[in-house]
C-alpha cells in the first residue's frame, strides 16, 4: 500500500562524488608531535558556533597548551571567504612563535584554507569524520561558552 510520502532519492556512489575541496585535506594523523603533548604552545583548535537558524556565527579558537582562548566575529557571514578574512585579522597580532598549527572540523567553511596557509603560514590540518575528541579543547570549550551564555 503506499504511504502517502515520496520515494527515497538515490545518492551518488562515493566514487562518483564531487569533492568539496579543491585542494586535499591534511588529516590530524599528519600533525606534528609536538601539538599532541600540549608542551609547545602555537597549535590552535578552531571550530564554528552557529547562531539561530545558522543565520550567525562565532569562530573559537583554542590554543591546546595555555586554552587560551579567541572569539572570532563573522559581521559578513561564515562563508569560507569571510571565515578566512576574520581568522587571518584574529591571528594577525600573535607572534610567530604562536602559530605553528591550526586544527579544524571538516566543514566547508575552511575551502579556502591552502589560501589561508599561504598568507598566514600557519598550516590547517582536519580531524577525522565523527571524531570530536581529536579536537577535545575546542569542544569543552564550546560547552563551556554555551553554559555561560
Amino acid at each position: 500500500m503506499r504511504t502517502g510520502r515520496s520515494l527515497r532519492k538515490r545518492r551518488r556512489r562515493p566514487d562518483q562524488r564531487t569533492p568539496r575541496f579543491a585542494h586535499p585535506r591534511v588529516l590530524i594523523s599528519q600533525r606534528p608531535t609536538e601539538a599532541d603533548d600540549r608542551a609547545v604552545p602555537g597549535h590552535w583548535e578552531g571550530d564554528l558556533i552557529g547562531g539561530k537558524k545558522n543565520g550567525s556565527a562565532i569562530g573559537t579558537l583554542v590554543e591546546r597548551s595555555t586554552r587560551y582562548t579567541l572569539l572570532v566575529h563573522l559581521p559578513h557571514g561564515h562563508s569560507p571567504g569571510a571565515v578566512q578574512t576574520a581568522l587571518l585579522e584574529a591571528l594577525r597580532g600573535l607572534p610567530a612563535t604562536l602559530k605553528r598549527s591550526l586544527t579544524w572540523d571538516q566543514g566547508t567553511e575552511m575551502a579556502h584554507r591552502h589560501a589561508f596557509s599561504k598568507t598566514s603560514g600557519v598550516p590547517v590540518y582536519f580531524r577525522d569524520s565523527h571524531s570530536p575528541w581529536q579536537r577535545g579543547s575546542n569542544e569543552n570549550t564550546y560547552c563551556e561558552l554555551n553554559r555561560i551564555l
